[in-house]
C-alpha cells in the first residue's frame, strides 16, 4: 500500500505502531547492557560511592552535654539553629527561642543533652578536629564512631577566632582522614560533605565550590560551596574528589535557618595550622600591632592619588602600641606588611596574626601623597576586649574662620583639645552644611589634613584651599573622636 495515498488515520496508526516497536527495542537493548556500560552512558556526573566508603569511617558524631537546670523552651534543635543564626547574624525566626542565662552548675546533677555536631579523625590514636562553637560551653562530650562505638572526649584546645577545636578520645587503630591541598582546589570543582544535620548521623551531601577566599571573618578566608549544610553539620569535613579533606564545614547563610545554597568551610590548611598550636600548647598565639583599620574606597583612593583602591586605612592607633612606637598615624594607608601586598584591609590582620610575637616587620604606608617605610615589632594579640568608645573634644567658645563655598565654619584647637585627641594640630568643624555635609562632615569633627597637606590652624587650611582648583573634589582627613576618616568634598556645580 502506498502510504502517501493511504487515509490519514491509517498513516497515523502505522506510525504509532513503528514508534512503539522502536522504543521497546531500545529499552530492551539498554536493559541487557551490563551495569558498567550503563554507568558510562551517564557522562559528567561524579560517583561519590567510593569517597563515602573511603572517608565515611573517619567522620564522627559529637554530642554535647551540660549540667545545668533545665529551662522551658531550651530544646536541642533550637540550640543548634540559634548557633547558626548567631554565627552569621541571621534574624531568629518565630518559634526558635534562646536559652536563658546559664545557672550555676550542679556537679551531682545528671548531664542533659545540649547539642549535636560533627567532626573527623586526625590521627589513629583519637585526635579529632571540629568547630570551636560545637564544644563551647559543654560540660561533657560524647563521640560516636560510624561503627556505633561511643567514647567520652576531652577538649585539647579551642580557638574561637577561627572556630577550630581539637578533641581527644582514648582509642587506637582508628581511620584517619587524608589532608588535601587547598591551593589546588578550583571554583566549580565537585566536593562532598559528611556530617550529622539535625542529629541524622552519616548524612552525605554534595555540590561544587562556589568561590574561594570569601571574606566573612578577620582571620580566615572561607571556601564557599553550594553543598547542603544544616545545623549539626558543623565541624564535619569538606572532601574533594580525591578523598582528601579540604575544609571544615562551619557556617551557612540563611534567612530561615535551613539550607539556601550558600555554605562556608574553613580552609583545611588554616585549620591545621591552628590545630598544631592547640595540640602543642592548648592555645593559639597571634601577633598584633595595635591599629583600627577600614577599607579604602575607590573615591578616596582616586582623590589621594593612590590609583586603585587597595591597602588598609588606619582609622586609629592605640597609645603605646607597636604601631604608635613605629610612627604609624591615623589616616595612613598600609600598603605592605613584611613585603607582602595588602590588597584588602582584611589581609592585614591575617598577615599580622600569623607573625610570631617579638618579630620585627617592615610596613609600607602611604601618607600625604608619598610612601614611606617603617619598622614595627609585633606583640602578642590579647584576649578580645570591649572596644573603647571615642570621646568628643570640648567645644571652643567661638569660631575663628569660615569657608562659605564648602559650607564650613571652623575653629582653631586649644592645647587641651589637641592633647585629648592626640594630634599636633587641626581645625575643629563648628558647622557643616552644603557640600561638606553631603561629604559626611559634621559638628565636632577635627580636620587634620586637606589635599594631602597637614593643617594646624584655620589660616593654614584657608591657605591650602586657596591654592586648589575650585572645580575639583577635595580630600579631607579628619578625626571623629579617636578615629580617623576620609571625606571627599565635591564643590557645588
Amino acid at each position: 500500500m502506498n502510504m502517501n495515498r493511504a487515509p490519514l488515520r491509517h498513516r497515523r496508526a502505522v506510525q504509532a505502531f513503528l514508534t512503539s516497536v522502536f522504543i521497546g527495542t531500545c529499552a530492551g537493548t539498554l536493559s541487557m547492557l551490563p551495569v558498567p556500560a550503563m554507568a558510562q552512558a551517564v557522562r559528567g556526573l561524579p560517583d561519590f560511592t567510593e569517597l563515602v566508603e573511603q572517608v565515611g569511617p573517619s567522620v564522627v558524631n559529637i554530642r554535647t552535654l551540660e549540667r545545668s537546670s533545665a529551662e522551658a523552651g531550651a530544646g536541642n534543635a533550637d540550640e543548634q539553629m540559634l548557633e547558626f543564626f548567631k554565627r552569621f547574624g541571621i534574624p531568629v525566626p518565630p518559634g526558635v527561642t534562646p536559652r536563658g542565662p546559664r545557672q550555676e552548675r550542679n556537679p551531682n546533677e545528671e548531664a542533659q543533652p545540649r547539642g549535636v555536631g560533627s567532626g573527623f579523625i586526625l590521627s589513629t590514636d583519637g585526635l579529632i578536629m571540629t568547630n570551636a562553637h560545637v564544644v563551647d560551653g559543654a560540660d561533657e562530650l560524647v563521640v560516636t564512631l560510624p561503627d556505633k562505638r561511643e567514647f567520652k572526649a576531652r577538649v585539647v584546645g579551642a580557638d574561637k577566632r577561627t572556630d577550630v577545636a581539637v578533641v581527644k578520645i582514648e582509642a587506637s587503630g582508628l581511620s584517619a582522614v587524608r589532608i588535601g591541598d587547598v591551593s589546588r582546589l578550583k571554583v566549580g570543582e565537585w566536593v562532598m560533605a559528611i556530617g550529622s544535620p539535625f542529629g541524622l548521623e552519616n548524612t552525605v551531601t554534595a555540590g561544587i565550590v562556589s568561590a574561594k577566599k570569601r571574606d566573612t571573618g578577620d582571620f580566615l578566608p572561607f571556601i564557599q560551596t553550594d553543598v547542603a549544610i544544616n545545623p549539626g553539620n558543623s565541624g564535619g569535613p569538606l572532601i574533594n574528589m580525591r578523598g582528601e579533606v579540604v575544609g571544615i564545614n562551619s557556617q551557612i547563610y540563611s534567612r530561615s535557618g535551613g539550607f539556601q545554597g550558600i555554605s562556608f568551610a574553613i580552609p583545611i590548611d588554616e585549620a591545621v595550622r591552628v590545630s598544631d598550636q592547640l595540640r602543642s600548647s592548648g592555645r593559639v598565639t597571634r601577633g598584633r600591632i595595635g591599629v583600627q583599620i577600614d577599607q579604602v574606597s575607590k573615591e578616596v583612593a582616586e582623590s589621594l592619588g593612590l590609583g586603585q583602591p587597595k591597602g588598609a586605612f588606619v582609622r586609629g592607633v592605640e597609645p603605646n602600641s607597636p604601631a604608635a612606637k613605629a610612627g604609624l598615624e591615623p589616616g595612613d594607608i598600609i600598603l605592605k606588611f613584611d613585603g607582602r601586598d595588602i590588597e584588602k584591609s582584611v589581609d592585614l590582620p591575617r598577615l599580622v596574626g600569623n607573625t610570631r610575637p617579638g618579630s620585627k616587620s617592615s610596613v609600607t604606608v602611604f601618607r600625604r601623597g608619598s610612601q614611606r617605610e617603617l619598622s614595627i615589632t609585633v606583640v602578642e594579640l590579647e584576649p578580645e576586649r570591649a572596644e573603647r568608645k571615642p570621646t568628643a573634644p570640648e567645644k571652643p567658645p567661638a569660631a575663628s574662620g569660615a569657608v562659605p563655598s564648602l559650607g564650613l565654619t571652623l575653629a582653631d584647637l586649644s592645647a587641651t583639645q589637641k592633647k585629648e585627641i592626640n594630634v599636633k594640630g587641626g581645625v575643629r568643624v563648628e558647622t557643616a552644611e552644603g557640600a561638606s555635609a553631603r561629604a559626611g562632615l559634621r559638628e565636632g569633627d577635627v580636620i587634620v589634613a586637606v589635599a594631602n597637606t597637614e593643617v594646624g590652624s584655620v589660616k593654614e587650611l584657608e591657605a591650602v584651599l586657596a591654592r586648589l582648583d575650585k572645580s575639583k573634589p577635595i580630600n579631607v582627613l579628619f578625626r571623629r573622636g579617636d578615629w580617623a576618616q576620609y571625606a571627599v568634598i565635591r564643590p557645588p556645580r
